[in-house]
């Protein structure tokens, strides 16, 4: 028998009750029935995403609601910022070109975070941008973006700051109506504990104002379209009615635990994930500005990261993520967001001792284990 723990940053863990709601019957999406889970449901977004604007809800994956956000708020030949530090970073501007835009790309090194001095620079000497496209997590590098800094360069000119938070809304504090955050996407399989398949996108007032003036194409992903329709409680194409009830009872978890105990959740398993990752010898690959919601390592010098990644999948039961495009075969991803508490990081950290010494790479047993335990301890309380 072999169990299998999935510890990849997306999709993660379902928990039993997401699991168990979705496995209820069918209902039709236009009745009242689906309409008040629907309506419960964008409620609760609006306490994930710290904003009281509307959080629309779209049948896709998270870069539907990155197009969507292109095609809804902009023009063709409009000028927009893209931070390309990674491969999600890459796609906002891939999407940009796609319909026409001109990108102006500020490139970062992998595993290293934006300066805001250099968006600032852009922005000064070219008054005619439109947007600042970026995540707040690049999962491919494990990097936090200084988002709040890139707020304050946006709020007061006629630009809008453009996040793509797939990996970080529900894992680390990034209050949306607070910093002045024009839009901010999300998606289902990430800190929601859901399978893939919805995409959450909200924007801000002034983002709406951009948005009546748009003339890139655009019909399927039509916010304007959907925000009609939310406020009727419901969509304006057939939903993922499964998916939906599903996302009720994860935000209804999360509110429970309390947001900032999600945040201090995460914040404890990823300081326990690089402490140990210290302890092994192992280098991090984003040690000055590293994500909440997962932590990348270096594997060690004559170690096919790619190999040491199925090893750990194939024999082991546990999957991580490897690495892509540069870093494929470099490095493997360590996940600690959405379903996933103290012991799975135990598990986590004791299988990359054990496929380390498999590989012929020297370790010492449970050197690892006794870091993130360390850290670990806070989460709980005295008897």
């Amino acid at each position: 028998m072999k169990k299998r723990y999935l510890l990849a940053p997306g999709p993660t863990p379902v928990p039993e009750r997401s699991l168990l709601a979705m496995a209820q019957p069918m209902i039709h999406h236009r009745t009242p029935q689906f309409s008040e889970i629907f309506a419960e449901a964008c409620e609760l977004l609006k306490y994930v995403f710290q904003t009281d604007q509307d959080v629309l809800i779209l049948a896709s994956s998270g870069t539907g609601a990155m197009e969507g956000s292109v095609t809804n708020l902009f023009s063709p030949g409009d000028e927009v910022v893209v931070i390309n530090g990674g491969k999600f970073g890459e796609r906002w501007g891939q999407i940009s070109e796609a319909y026409g835009l001109k990108v102006h790309w500020v490139n970062v090194e992998w595993g290293k975070a934006v300066d805001p001095a250099v968006v600032k620079e852009l922005l000064d000497g070219n008054p005619n941008i439109k947007g600042v496209l970026s995540q707040a997590s690049e999962t491919s590098t494990t990097v936090q973006h200084p988002v709040k800094e890139l707020a304050e360069l946006t709020r007061d000119r006629e630009c809008l700051l453009v996040v793509d938070g797939i990996t970080a809304v529900g894992v680390s504090d990034v209050p949306m109506d607070k910093w002045g955050i024009d839009v901010l996407v999300s998606g289902s399989q990430k800190a929601f504990m859901l399978p893939s398949g919805l995409a959450f996108v909200a924007l801000s007032e002034k983002a709406w104002r951009f948005n009546e003036r748009s003339t890139c194409p655009r019909y399927y992903f039509d916010f304007r379209k959907e925000r009609k329709n939310l406020a009727k409680k419901t969509t304006a194409y057939t939903p993922a009615v499964s998916l939906i009830t599903g996302l009720r009872e994860s935000l209804l978890m999360i509110k429970e635990e309390g947001l900032q105990n999600v945040f201090a959740r995460h914040a404890r398993l990823a300081r326990a994930s690089r402490s140990a990752m210290k302890a092994l010898g192992l280098r991090l690959l984003a040690p000055e500005s590293p994500s909440l919601a997962a932590t990348g390592v270096y594997v060690p010098e004559g170690v096919d990261g790619a190999k040491f990644v199925k090893y750990m999948r194939d024999e082991m039961g546990v999957t991580m993520a490897g690495g892509q495009d540069k870093l494929k075969g470099r490095i493997f991803r360590i996940a600690h967001l959405g379903y996933i508490d103290t012991f799975d990081i135990i598990t986590a950290v004791s299988a990359v001792e054990m496929a380390l010494t498999k590989f012929g790479h020297a370790v010492t047993p449970g050197k690892g284990v006794a870091a993130a335990q360390e850290i670990l301890l806070e989460g709980y309380v005295n008897p």
